[in-house]
C-alpha cells in the first residue's frame, strides 16, 4: 500500500473532454465547470488552446480578472511549427497572452507522425520540442510536456521516442506526460513501457516526474492510468465522466476513488472526495448529456440493490454487497423497487423516504401487493422511484392532492415542416376553477406547458422544474394501435432528478399521469404545502373519465 503518496490530478474536460461528439461549451459553461473543479481540489485545470477559438480566448481573459482559488489554470498548445523560431510563432504569442504560469505543450513522439503528419525531419522535430520549451521557460512559464502518441511511437521506434522525452527534459519541462493518444494500448504494455521510461530518464536528482494521459478506445483507459501509477507515474490526466473524442478519456470519477480508497494514494482531501458525485452530475447537466446511471462510483445505480436477498443482507451489513461506503464519494445507497421485491425492499425504501414502516403493519403488505399488481399491468417502479414514494404515501394517508383535473383537450396541426400542438386544460385548485391554454412542439409538451401555466401562480417552485428525459414503450405490440403504452418521464430542478411513470392505452393519458406526478414529487422535494389530503387512494388518482380527454388532429 502506497499510503501518503501524492498523485497530481490534471483535468482536461474543458479541452479534450469538449472534443466529444455532441458537446459544445459556451464561455459560461466553461467557467462553471472550472469553478467546480477548483472547489473539488483538482491541482491542474486545462482551460483550452488560447487562440484556437474566441471562446477559449475569452475564457482565459475571464479567469485573469476572476482567478481560481487553488487550482493552476493551464494553457494548451503544440510545439512551434517546422522551419520557424519559437519567438516568431504567433501561436505561442497567444499562449503567453493567456498569462498562465503553467503551459502544456504537446509534441510528436511517433516518427510516423513526424515524417507524414508534420512532413519534416526527425531532427527538426527534436529542435521544435527544445526551442519551444526553452522559449516558454525564458518567458517565465513552467512547462508540462505531453508526448503525443507516446506508446505507439515507442513500440515503433523506441530509441527515437525516448530521445524526444530526453530533449523535453533537458529543455526544462517539469512534467513529462506519456500519452496513449489512440487508446489502444493494454495495461501490461503500459507497465512495461513506463518502467523502461523511468529507467531511461533517471538523473542525479532522481526519476523524472512522469504523467500519463490515456484514451478509452480499447476500454482500458482507467486501467492503463492505474497501471502507470503503480510503475512510477505521479500525474494522471483525465476528464470528468470520461468525456472525450471518440470513446473518451480516462474517467477521473473512476480513477480518483480507485487510487484513494483502494490503492492508498492521495488525490483529494476528504471534503473534495465527498463532492465527486455532485461534480459528475453537475458537469453532465452543464454539457447537456444524461448522466450514466450505471457509472462506477458516481452513478445512481452504483449502489442500488434490487433482489430481496441483497436488500436484506445490506440492511444488516452494507459490506455484504458494497465495495465501499457510497457516502465517501458523495453517493448514496438506493433500494430498487420492482415485482421482484420482498418486504425487505419495501421497508428499506420506506426508510430512505423518511417513512417509519414496520413489516408487521398491514400497510406494508398492502403496498407490496399494490406494487406487484401495478407492475403486472405495465408500471415500472424500478425506474420510477418518485412514483413509488407517492404510491407509498397514498397507502399511508400521507399524500396530498394539488388539484382536481376536470379535463383537457389537445389539438395538433401536422404540418410538413413541424408539428404544432395546442392544449387546453381545465382544473380546480382549492376553491378556484382554472382554464388555461398553451402551445408546444408536440401534444405532450403543450399539455405540460398548460399544466405548469395553470399551477405556477399557486406553486412558484414549478418554474424551476424542467423535463430532462421522456421515454415511451409499447407493452403489448401485438395489439397494434390499441397497445398499452408506458411513459417514463424524468424531471429535474437542476439539483436533483426524479422519474415518474404513467401507463395507459392512450399515450397522452400515460404522459399526463407522469407529468402530474413529476410536478407533485418536485414540490414534495421542495417541501411545498399541497392542497388537501388524498387519503389511501390508488396510484395515478385524478385522471378524468376518458370521454373528456379529446385529441384533435388536423
Amino acid at each position: 500500500m502506497a499510503s501518503g503518496n501524492k498523485i497530481w490530478l490534471y483535468d482536461t474536460t474543458l479541452r479534450d473532454g469538449a472534443q466529444r461528439e455532441g458537446i459544445s461549451l459556451s464561455l459560461e459553461d466553461k467557467v462553471k465547470i472550472a469553478r467546480q473543479l477548483d472547489r473539488l481540489g483538482i491541482p491542474f485545470i486545462e482551460g483550452g488552446w488560447p487562440g484556437a477559438n474566441p471562446t477559449d480566448v475569452q475564457f482565459f481573459w475571464k479567469l485573469q480578472s476572476e482567478p481560481l482559488q487553488q487550482a493552476q489554470l493551464v494553457a494548451f498548445c503544440s510545439t512551434r511549427r517546422p522551419g520557424i523560431e519559437a519567438k516568431n510563432d504567433r501561436m505561442l504569442k497567444a499562449i503567453l497572452a493567456a498569462n498562465t504560469l503553467w503551459v502544456t505543450i504537446f509534441g510528436k513522439s511517433w516518427d510516423l507522425h513526424v515524417t507524414e503528419g508534420l512532413n519534416t525531419t526527425l531532427e527538426e522535430n527534436l529542435a521544435m520540442i527544445e526551442d519551444t520549451i526553452n522559449y516558454l521557460r525564458d518567458q517565465g512559464r513552467r512547462v508540462i510536456y505531453d508526448a503525443e502518441h507516446w506508446f505507439d511511437g515507442y513500440k515503433n521506434n523506441a530509441d527515437y521516442a525516448l530521445n524526444t522525452l530526453k530533449t523535453a527534459q533537458k529543455a526544462g519541462a517539469e512534467w513529462i506526460v506519456l500519452c496513449d493518444t489512440n487508446g489502444g494500448t493494454l495495461p501490461q504494455e503500459i507497465s512495461d513501457i513506463v518502467r523502461a521510461v523511468v529507467k531511461e530518464l533517471k538523473t542525479d536528482s532522481g526519476s523524472a516526474k512522469l504523467g500519463i494521459h490515456t484514451h478509452n478506445d480499447g476500454g482500458t483507459a482507467v486501467a492503463n492510468a492505474l497501471a502507470g501509477v503503480l510503475d512510477g507515474v505521479k500525474m494522471i490526466q483525465g476528464t470528468i465522466n470520461g468525456y472525450g473524442e471518440r470513446c473518451g478519456n480516462a474517467n477521473l470519477c473512476t480513477v480518483i476513488p480507485n487510487l484513494q480508497l483502494k490503492m492508498g494514494y492521495k488525490c483529494l482531501d476528504e471534503e473534495g472526495l465527498g463532492q465527486l458525485t455532485e461534480t459528475s452530475r453537475l458537469v453532465s447537466e452543464i454539457v447537456n448529456l444524461a448522466p450514466d446511471d450505471h457509472a462506477p462510483f458516481v452513478g445512481r445505480s452504483a449502489f442500488a440493490h434490487k433482489g430481496g436477498i441483497h436488500v436484506s443482507a445490506v440492511a444488516k451489513n452494507p459490506l455484504t454487497y458494497e465495495h465501499i461506503n457510497p457516502e465517501r464519494i458523495g453517493n448514496q445507497r438506493r433500494i430498487v423497487i420492482s415485482d421482484q421485491s420482498g418486504l425487505s425492499n419495501v421497508l428499506a425504501k420506506a426508510k430512505s423516504f423518511g417513512i417509519d414502516l414496520n413489516k408487521n403493519d398491514r400497510a406494508c403488505q398492502e403496498i407490496l401487493e399494490r406494487l406487484k399488481a401495478l407492475e403486472s399491468e405495465g408500471y415500472q417502479f424500478e425506474a420510477a422511484e418518485a412514483s413509488f414514494e407517492l404510491l407509498m404515501r397514498s397507502a399511508l394517508g400521507q399524500r396530498r392532492q394539488m388539484f382536481d383535473l376536470k379535463g383537457f383537450h389537445v389539438h395538433c396541426d401536422m404540418l410538413k415542416t413541424e408539428s404544432n400542438a395546442i392544449a387546453t386544460i381545465k382544473l380546480r385548485v382549492g376553491d378556484e376553477d382554472l382554464l388555461e391554454v398553451a402551445e408546444g412542439n408536440g401534444p405532450v409538451a403543450a399539455l405540460d406547458h398548460a399544466l405548469r401555466k395553470a399551477l405556477v401562480k399557486f406553486y412558484p417552485e414549478i418554474a424551476h422544474f424542467h423535463l430532462t428525459d421522456y421515454k415511451v414503450r409499447i407493452l403489448d405490440s401485438g395489439a397494434a394501435t390499441s397497445a398499452k403504452t408506458r411513459v417514463l418521464l424524468e424531471s429535474s430542478d437542476s439539483k436533483q432528478r426524479w422519474t415518474t411513470v404513467g401507463v395507459s392505452p392512450n399515450i397522452l393519458e400515460a404522459s399526463y399521469q407522469a407529468v402530474v406526478e413529476g410536478i407533485e414529487y418536485g414540490l414534495l422535494l421542495n417541501s411545498c404545502p399541497l392542497e388537501k389530503p388524498m387519503g389511501s387512494i390508488p396510484i395515478m388518482q385524478g385522471i378524468p373519465d376518458p370521454t373528456v380527454i379529446k385529441i384533435t388532429v388536423s
